[in-house]
C-alpha cells in the first residue's frame, strides 16, 4: 500500500474547504456603505440572519479588503440582496469588472437610505443597520448588523452563487 503525502497539509485542507464552500448555494448580496470613511459596496454571500429580537444579521468580509477599513468605519451599512437580473451589478461589485466604484453609485438605481447609505431601489430586500460588533475570525471580520430600516419586494427572482457561478433562480407562481 503507498500513500502519497501532500508538502502542505494545511494548503490542501484549506483547498478542501474551498471546495466544499463552492457547493454551499448563497444568496448574492452588494453590501454599501457611506459616510465620513467614504462611499463602497462590495458583493457577498457570507450573509446569514442571527436573530429576529433584535433583527441581526452577520456579514463576513476579509480583513484584507481595501474596503474593509471604510465599513468599519462609518458603521451604517445596506444589505442589498439582489434579483435575478442584477448579476453584472453582482460582477461590478465583485471587482471582476474595471467599472470604478464611483461609477457604480452614479447609475440611477440607487436611493439614499439612512445616513446616506446607498440602497439598492429594485432589490429583492434591502436591510439597513448599524454594525453592533465586529469579531475576527481567521482572515474576516465576522459583522453583527443590528438593523433599522428594512424594504421587502413582492415580486421578482433570486440570484444565488453555487459552484463558482451566478444562477438565476424563479420565484414561484403565486396561484
Amino acid at each position: 500500500m503507498t500513500s502519497t503525502l501532500h508538502p502542505n497539509p494545511d494548503a490542501a485542507a484549506k483547498l478542501q474547504f474551498r471546495q466544499a464552500m463552492a457547493h454551499l448555494s448563497a444568496a448574492v448580496n452588494v453590501i454599501t456603505t457611506a459616510g465620513p470613511h467614504g462611499r463602497c459596496g462590495v458583493t457577498a454571500s457570507a450573509v446569514c440572519s442571527v436573530t429576529d429580537t433584535p433583527p441581526t444579521l452577520l456579514v463576513c468580509l476579509n480583513r484584507s479588503s481595501a474596503m474593509h477599513a471604510t465599513f468599519e468605519g462609518n458603521r451604517h451599512l445596506c444589505i442589498n440582496v439582489l434579483p435575478g437580473e442584477h448579476e453584472l451589478l453582482a460582477r461590478h461589485f465583485a471587482g471582476q469588472t474595471q467599472v470604478p466604484m464611483e461609477e457604480r453609485f452614479g447609475w440611477p438605481i440607487w436611493d439614499e437610505g439612512t445616513h446616506g447609505v446607498p440602497v439598492l431601489r429594485d432589490a429583492l430586500a434591502s436591510l439597513q443597520g448599524e454594525i453592533v460588533e465586529m469579531k475576527e475570525v481567521g482572515s474576516h471580520s465576522v459583522m453583527f448588523v443590528k438593523t433599522t430600516s428594512i424594504c421587502v419586494r413582492a415580486d421578482g427572482d433570486g440570484l444565488i452563487y453555487f459552484d463558482r457561478n451566478f444562477h438565476r433562480i424563479k420565484r414561484a407562481a403565486s396561484f
